[in-house]
């Protein structure tokens, strides 16, 4: 297994983690990878990463879906962010051909903050075929 830092640098923010995950994953052969963010307030999807509007359009979405002034009853006043990071999840396994992520033409994996700025893990696990 393996741990990413992540950075963020604002309170939302979904940041482009492809090239990293690949990188791990390069000698690796065949089998599958998953990619796993242990924090209640961030999550981890996959998505398209040629246009970064596509970013924009889902922090909109998922703000207009979960605004952060609804009445939580959890007191921290993060509680969007811990709802946002359910509807996001906290994995995804992308299977792994010859030490290449086989993700589609357009896509990228983002890791997806709800809380920040903060500094971030993700863990990064081969599963052998």
């Amino acid at each position: 297994m393996w741990t990413l830092e992540v950075q963020t640098r604002q309170r939302v923010s979904f940041v482009d983690i492809t090239r990293d995950v690949a990188r791990l994953v390069a000698d690796a052969g065949d089998g599958a990878v998953v990619v796993f963010v242990p924090h209640t307030t961030a999550g981890v999807t996959i998505n398209e990463d040629a246009d970064p509007s596509v970013r924009a359009d889902l922090e909109m979405a998922l703000e207009r879906l979960v605004p952060r002034d609804l009445p939580f009853a959890h007191a921290e006043g993060n509680s969007d962010a811990h709802t946002k990071a359910s509807l996001m999840g906290s994995s995804v396994t992308v299977p792994v051909v010859a030490g290449t992520p086989q993700l589609g033409t357009w896509q990228g994996i983002y890791f997806a903050e709800f809380d920040g700025p903060r500094r971030r893990r993700v863990l990064v696990t081969f599963l052998p075929a």
